[in-house]
């Protein structure tokens, strides 16, 4: 009934341009989170570039927090509306802690792997940029959202296969030489693994959006 009761109302539609604002500052911390990855000297411009954006998307998780306070009708459940912007806030969050734990430990230099990861996470964001406006008519782009998605989680698992990789021959460069420097590329390659596994629980979040309510 209250399903219904949603449908007849007219609705808060300022929720889609936040969710589209949000997936903006995704795509530029990943794009920087890329650059960063690069190395070089420009590594602390693209570790603070990735800081702008994360406070940047703290304004705007803020925001919608505020708006499902004072929505009577919100598009969808309200606890999928903070599902879906947090999972999105974890994802820039963990891009900031990986760019924190780089200059932390004075790191100049990436493995390839470490570098494809990076090239992943660029490429979920955008793809859950291009998901967020379908979410305002959720029916007629059912089939475009699960493909997305779809995405997304074969990105996530193409990406533990990478970081697999990357762990292997992290270990067998350190396993006869410099122990901290095996713990470092450890931690590096850990917060690039959960930056995707973030992208994964917004892919499961849209996913169940979908579900409950095209």
């Amino acid at each position: 009934m209250f399903h219904w009761f949603q449908r007849l109302m007219p609705k808060e539609d300022r929720f889609f341009g936040l969710f589209a604002r949000h997936a903006e500052t995704l795509v530029a911390g990943s794009d920087s989170l890329v650059k960063l990855f690069e190395g070089g000297d420009a590594i602390p411009f693209h570790c603070q570039a990735i800081s702008d954006h994360e406070h940047v998307a703290d304004d705007v998780i803020r925001e919608v927090l505020v708006l499902v306070r004072r929505t009577f009708i919100t598009p969808f459940d309200r606890s999928a509306i903070t599902s879906l912007i947090s999972s999105m806030d974890d994802a820039i969050d963990e891009m900031h802690k990986t760019s924190n734990a780089i200059m932390l430990f004075e790191v100049t230099e990436f493995t390839p792997e470490m570098r494809e990861m990076s090239l992943l996470i660029a490429k979920v964001a955008l793809l859950t940029r291009e998901a967020m406006p379908l979410l305002k008519k959720m029916g007629p782009n059912a089939a475009k959202l699960h493909m997305l998605t779809e995405q997304i989680v074969h990105i996530e698992g193409e990406a533990d296969h990478i970081h697999e990789a990357g762990m292997k021959a992290l270990f067998r460069k350190h396993r006869d030489g410099n122990a901290m420097d095996f713990i470092v590329g450890r931690e590096i390659y850990s917060h690039l693994e959960r930056v995707v596994d973030r992208f994964e629980d917004v892919a499961n979040e849209i996913q169940g959006i979908v579900i409950d309510h095209a």
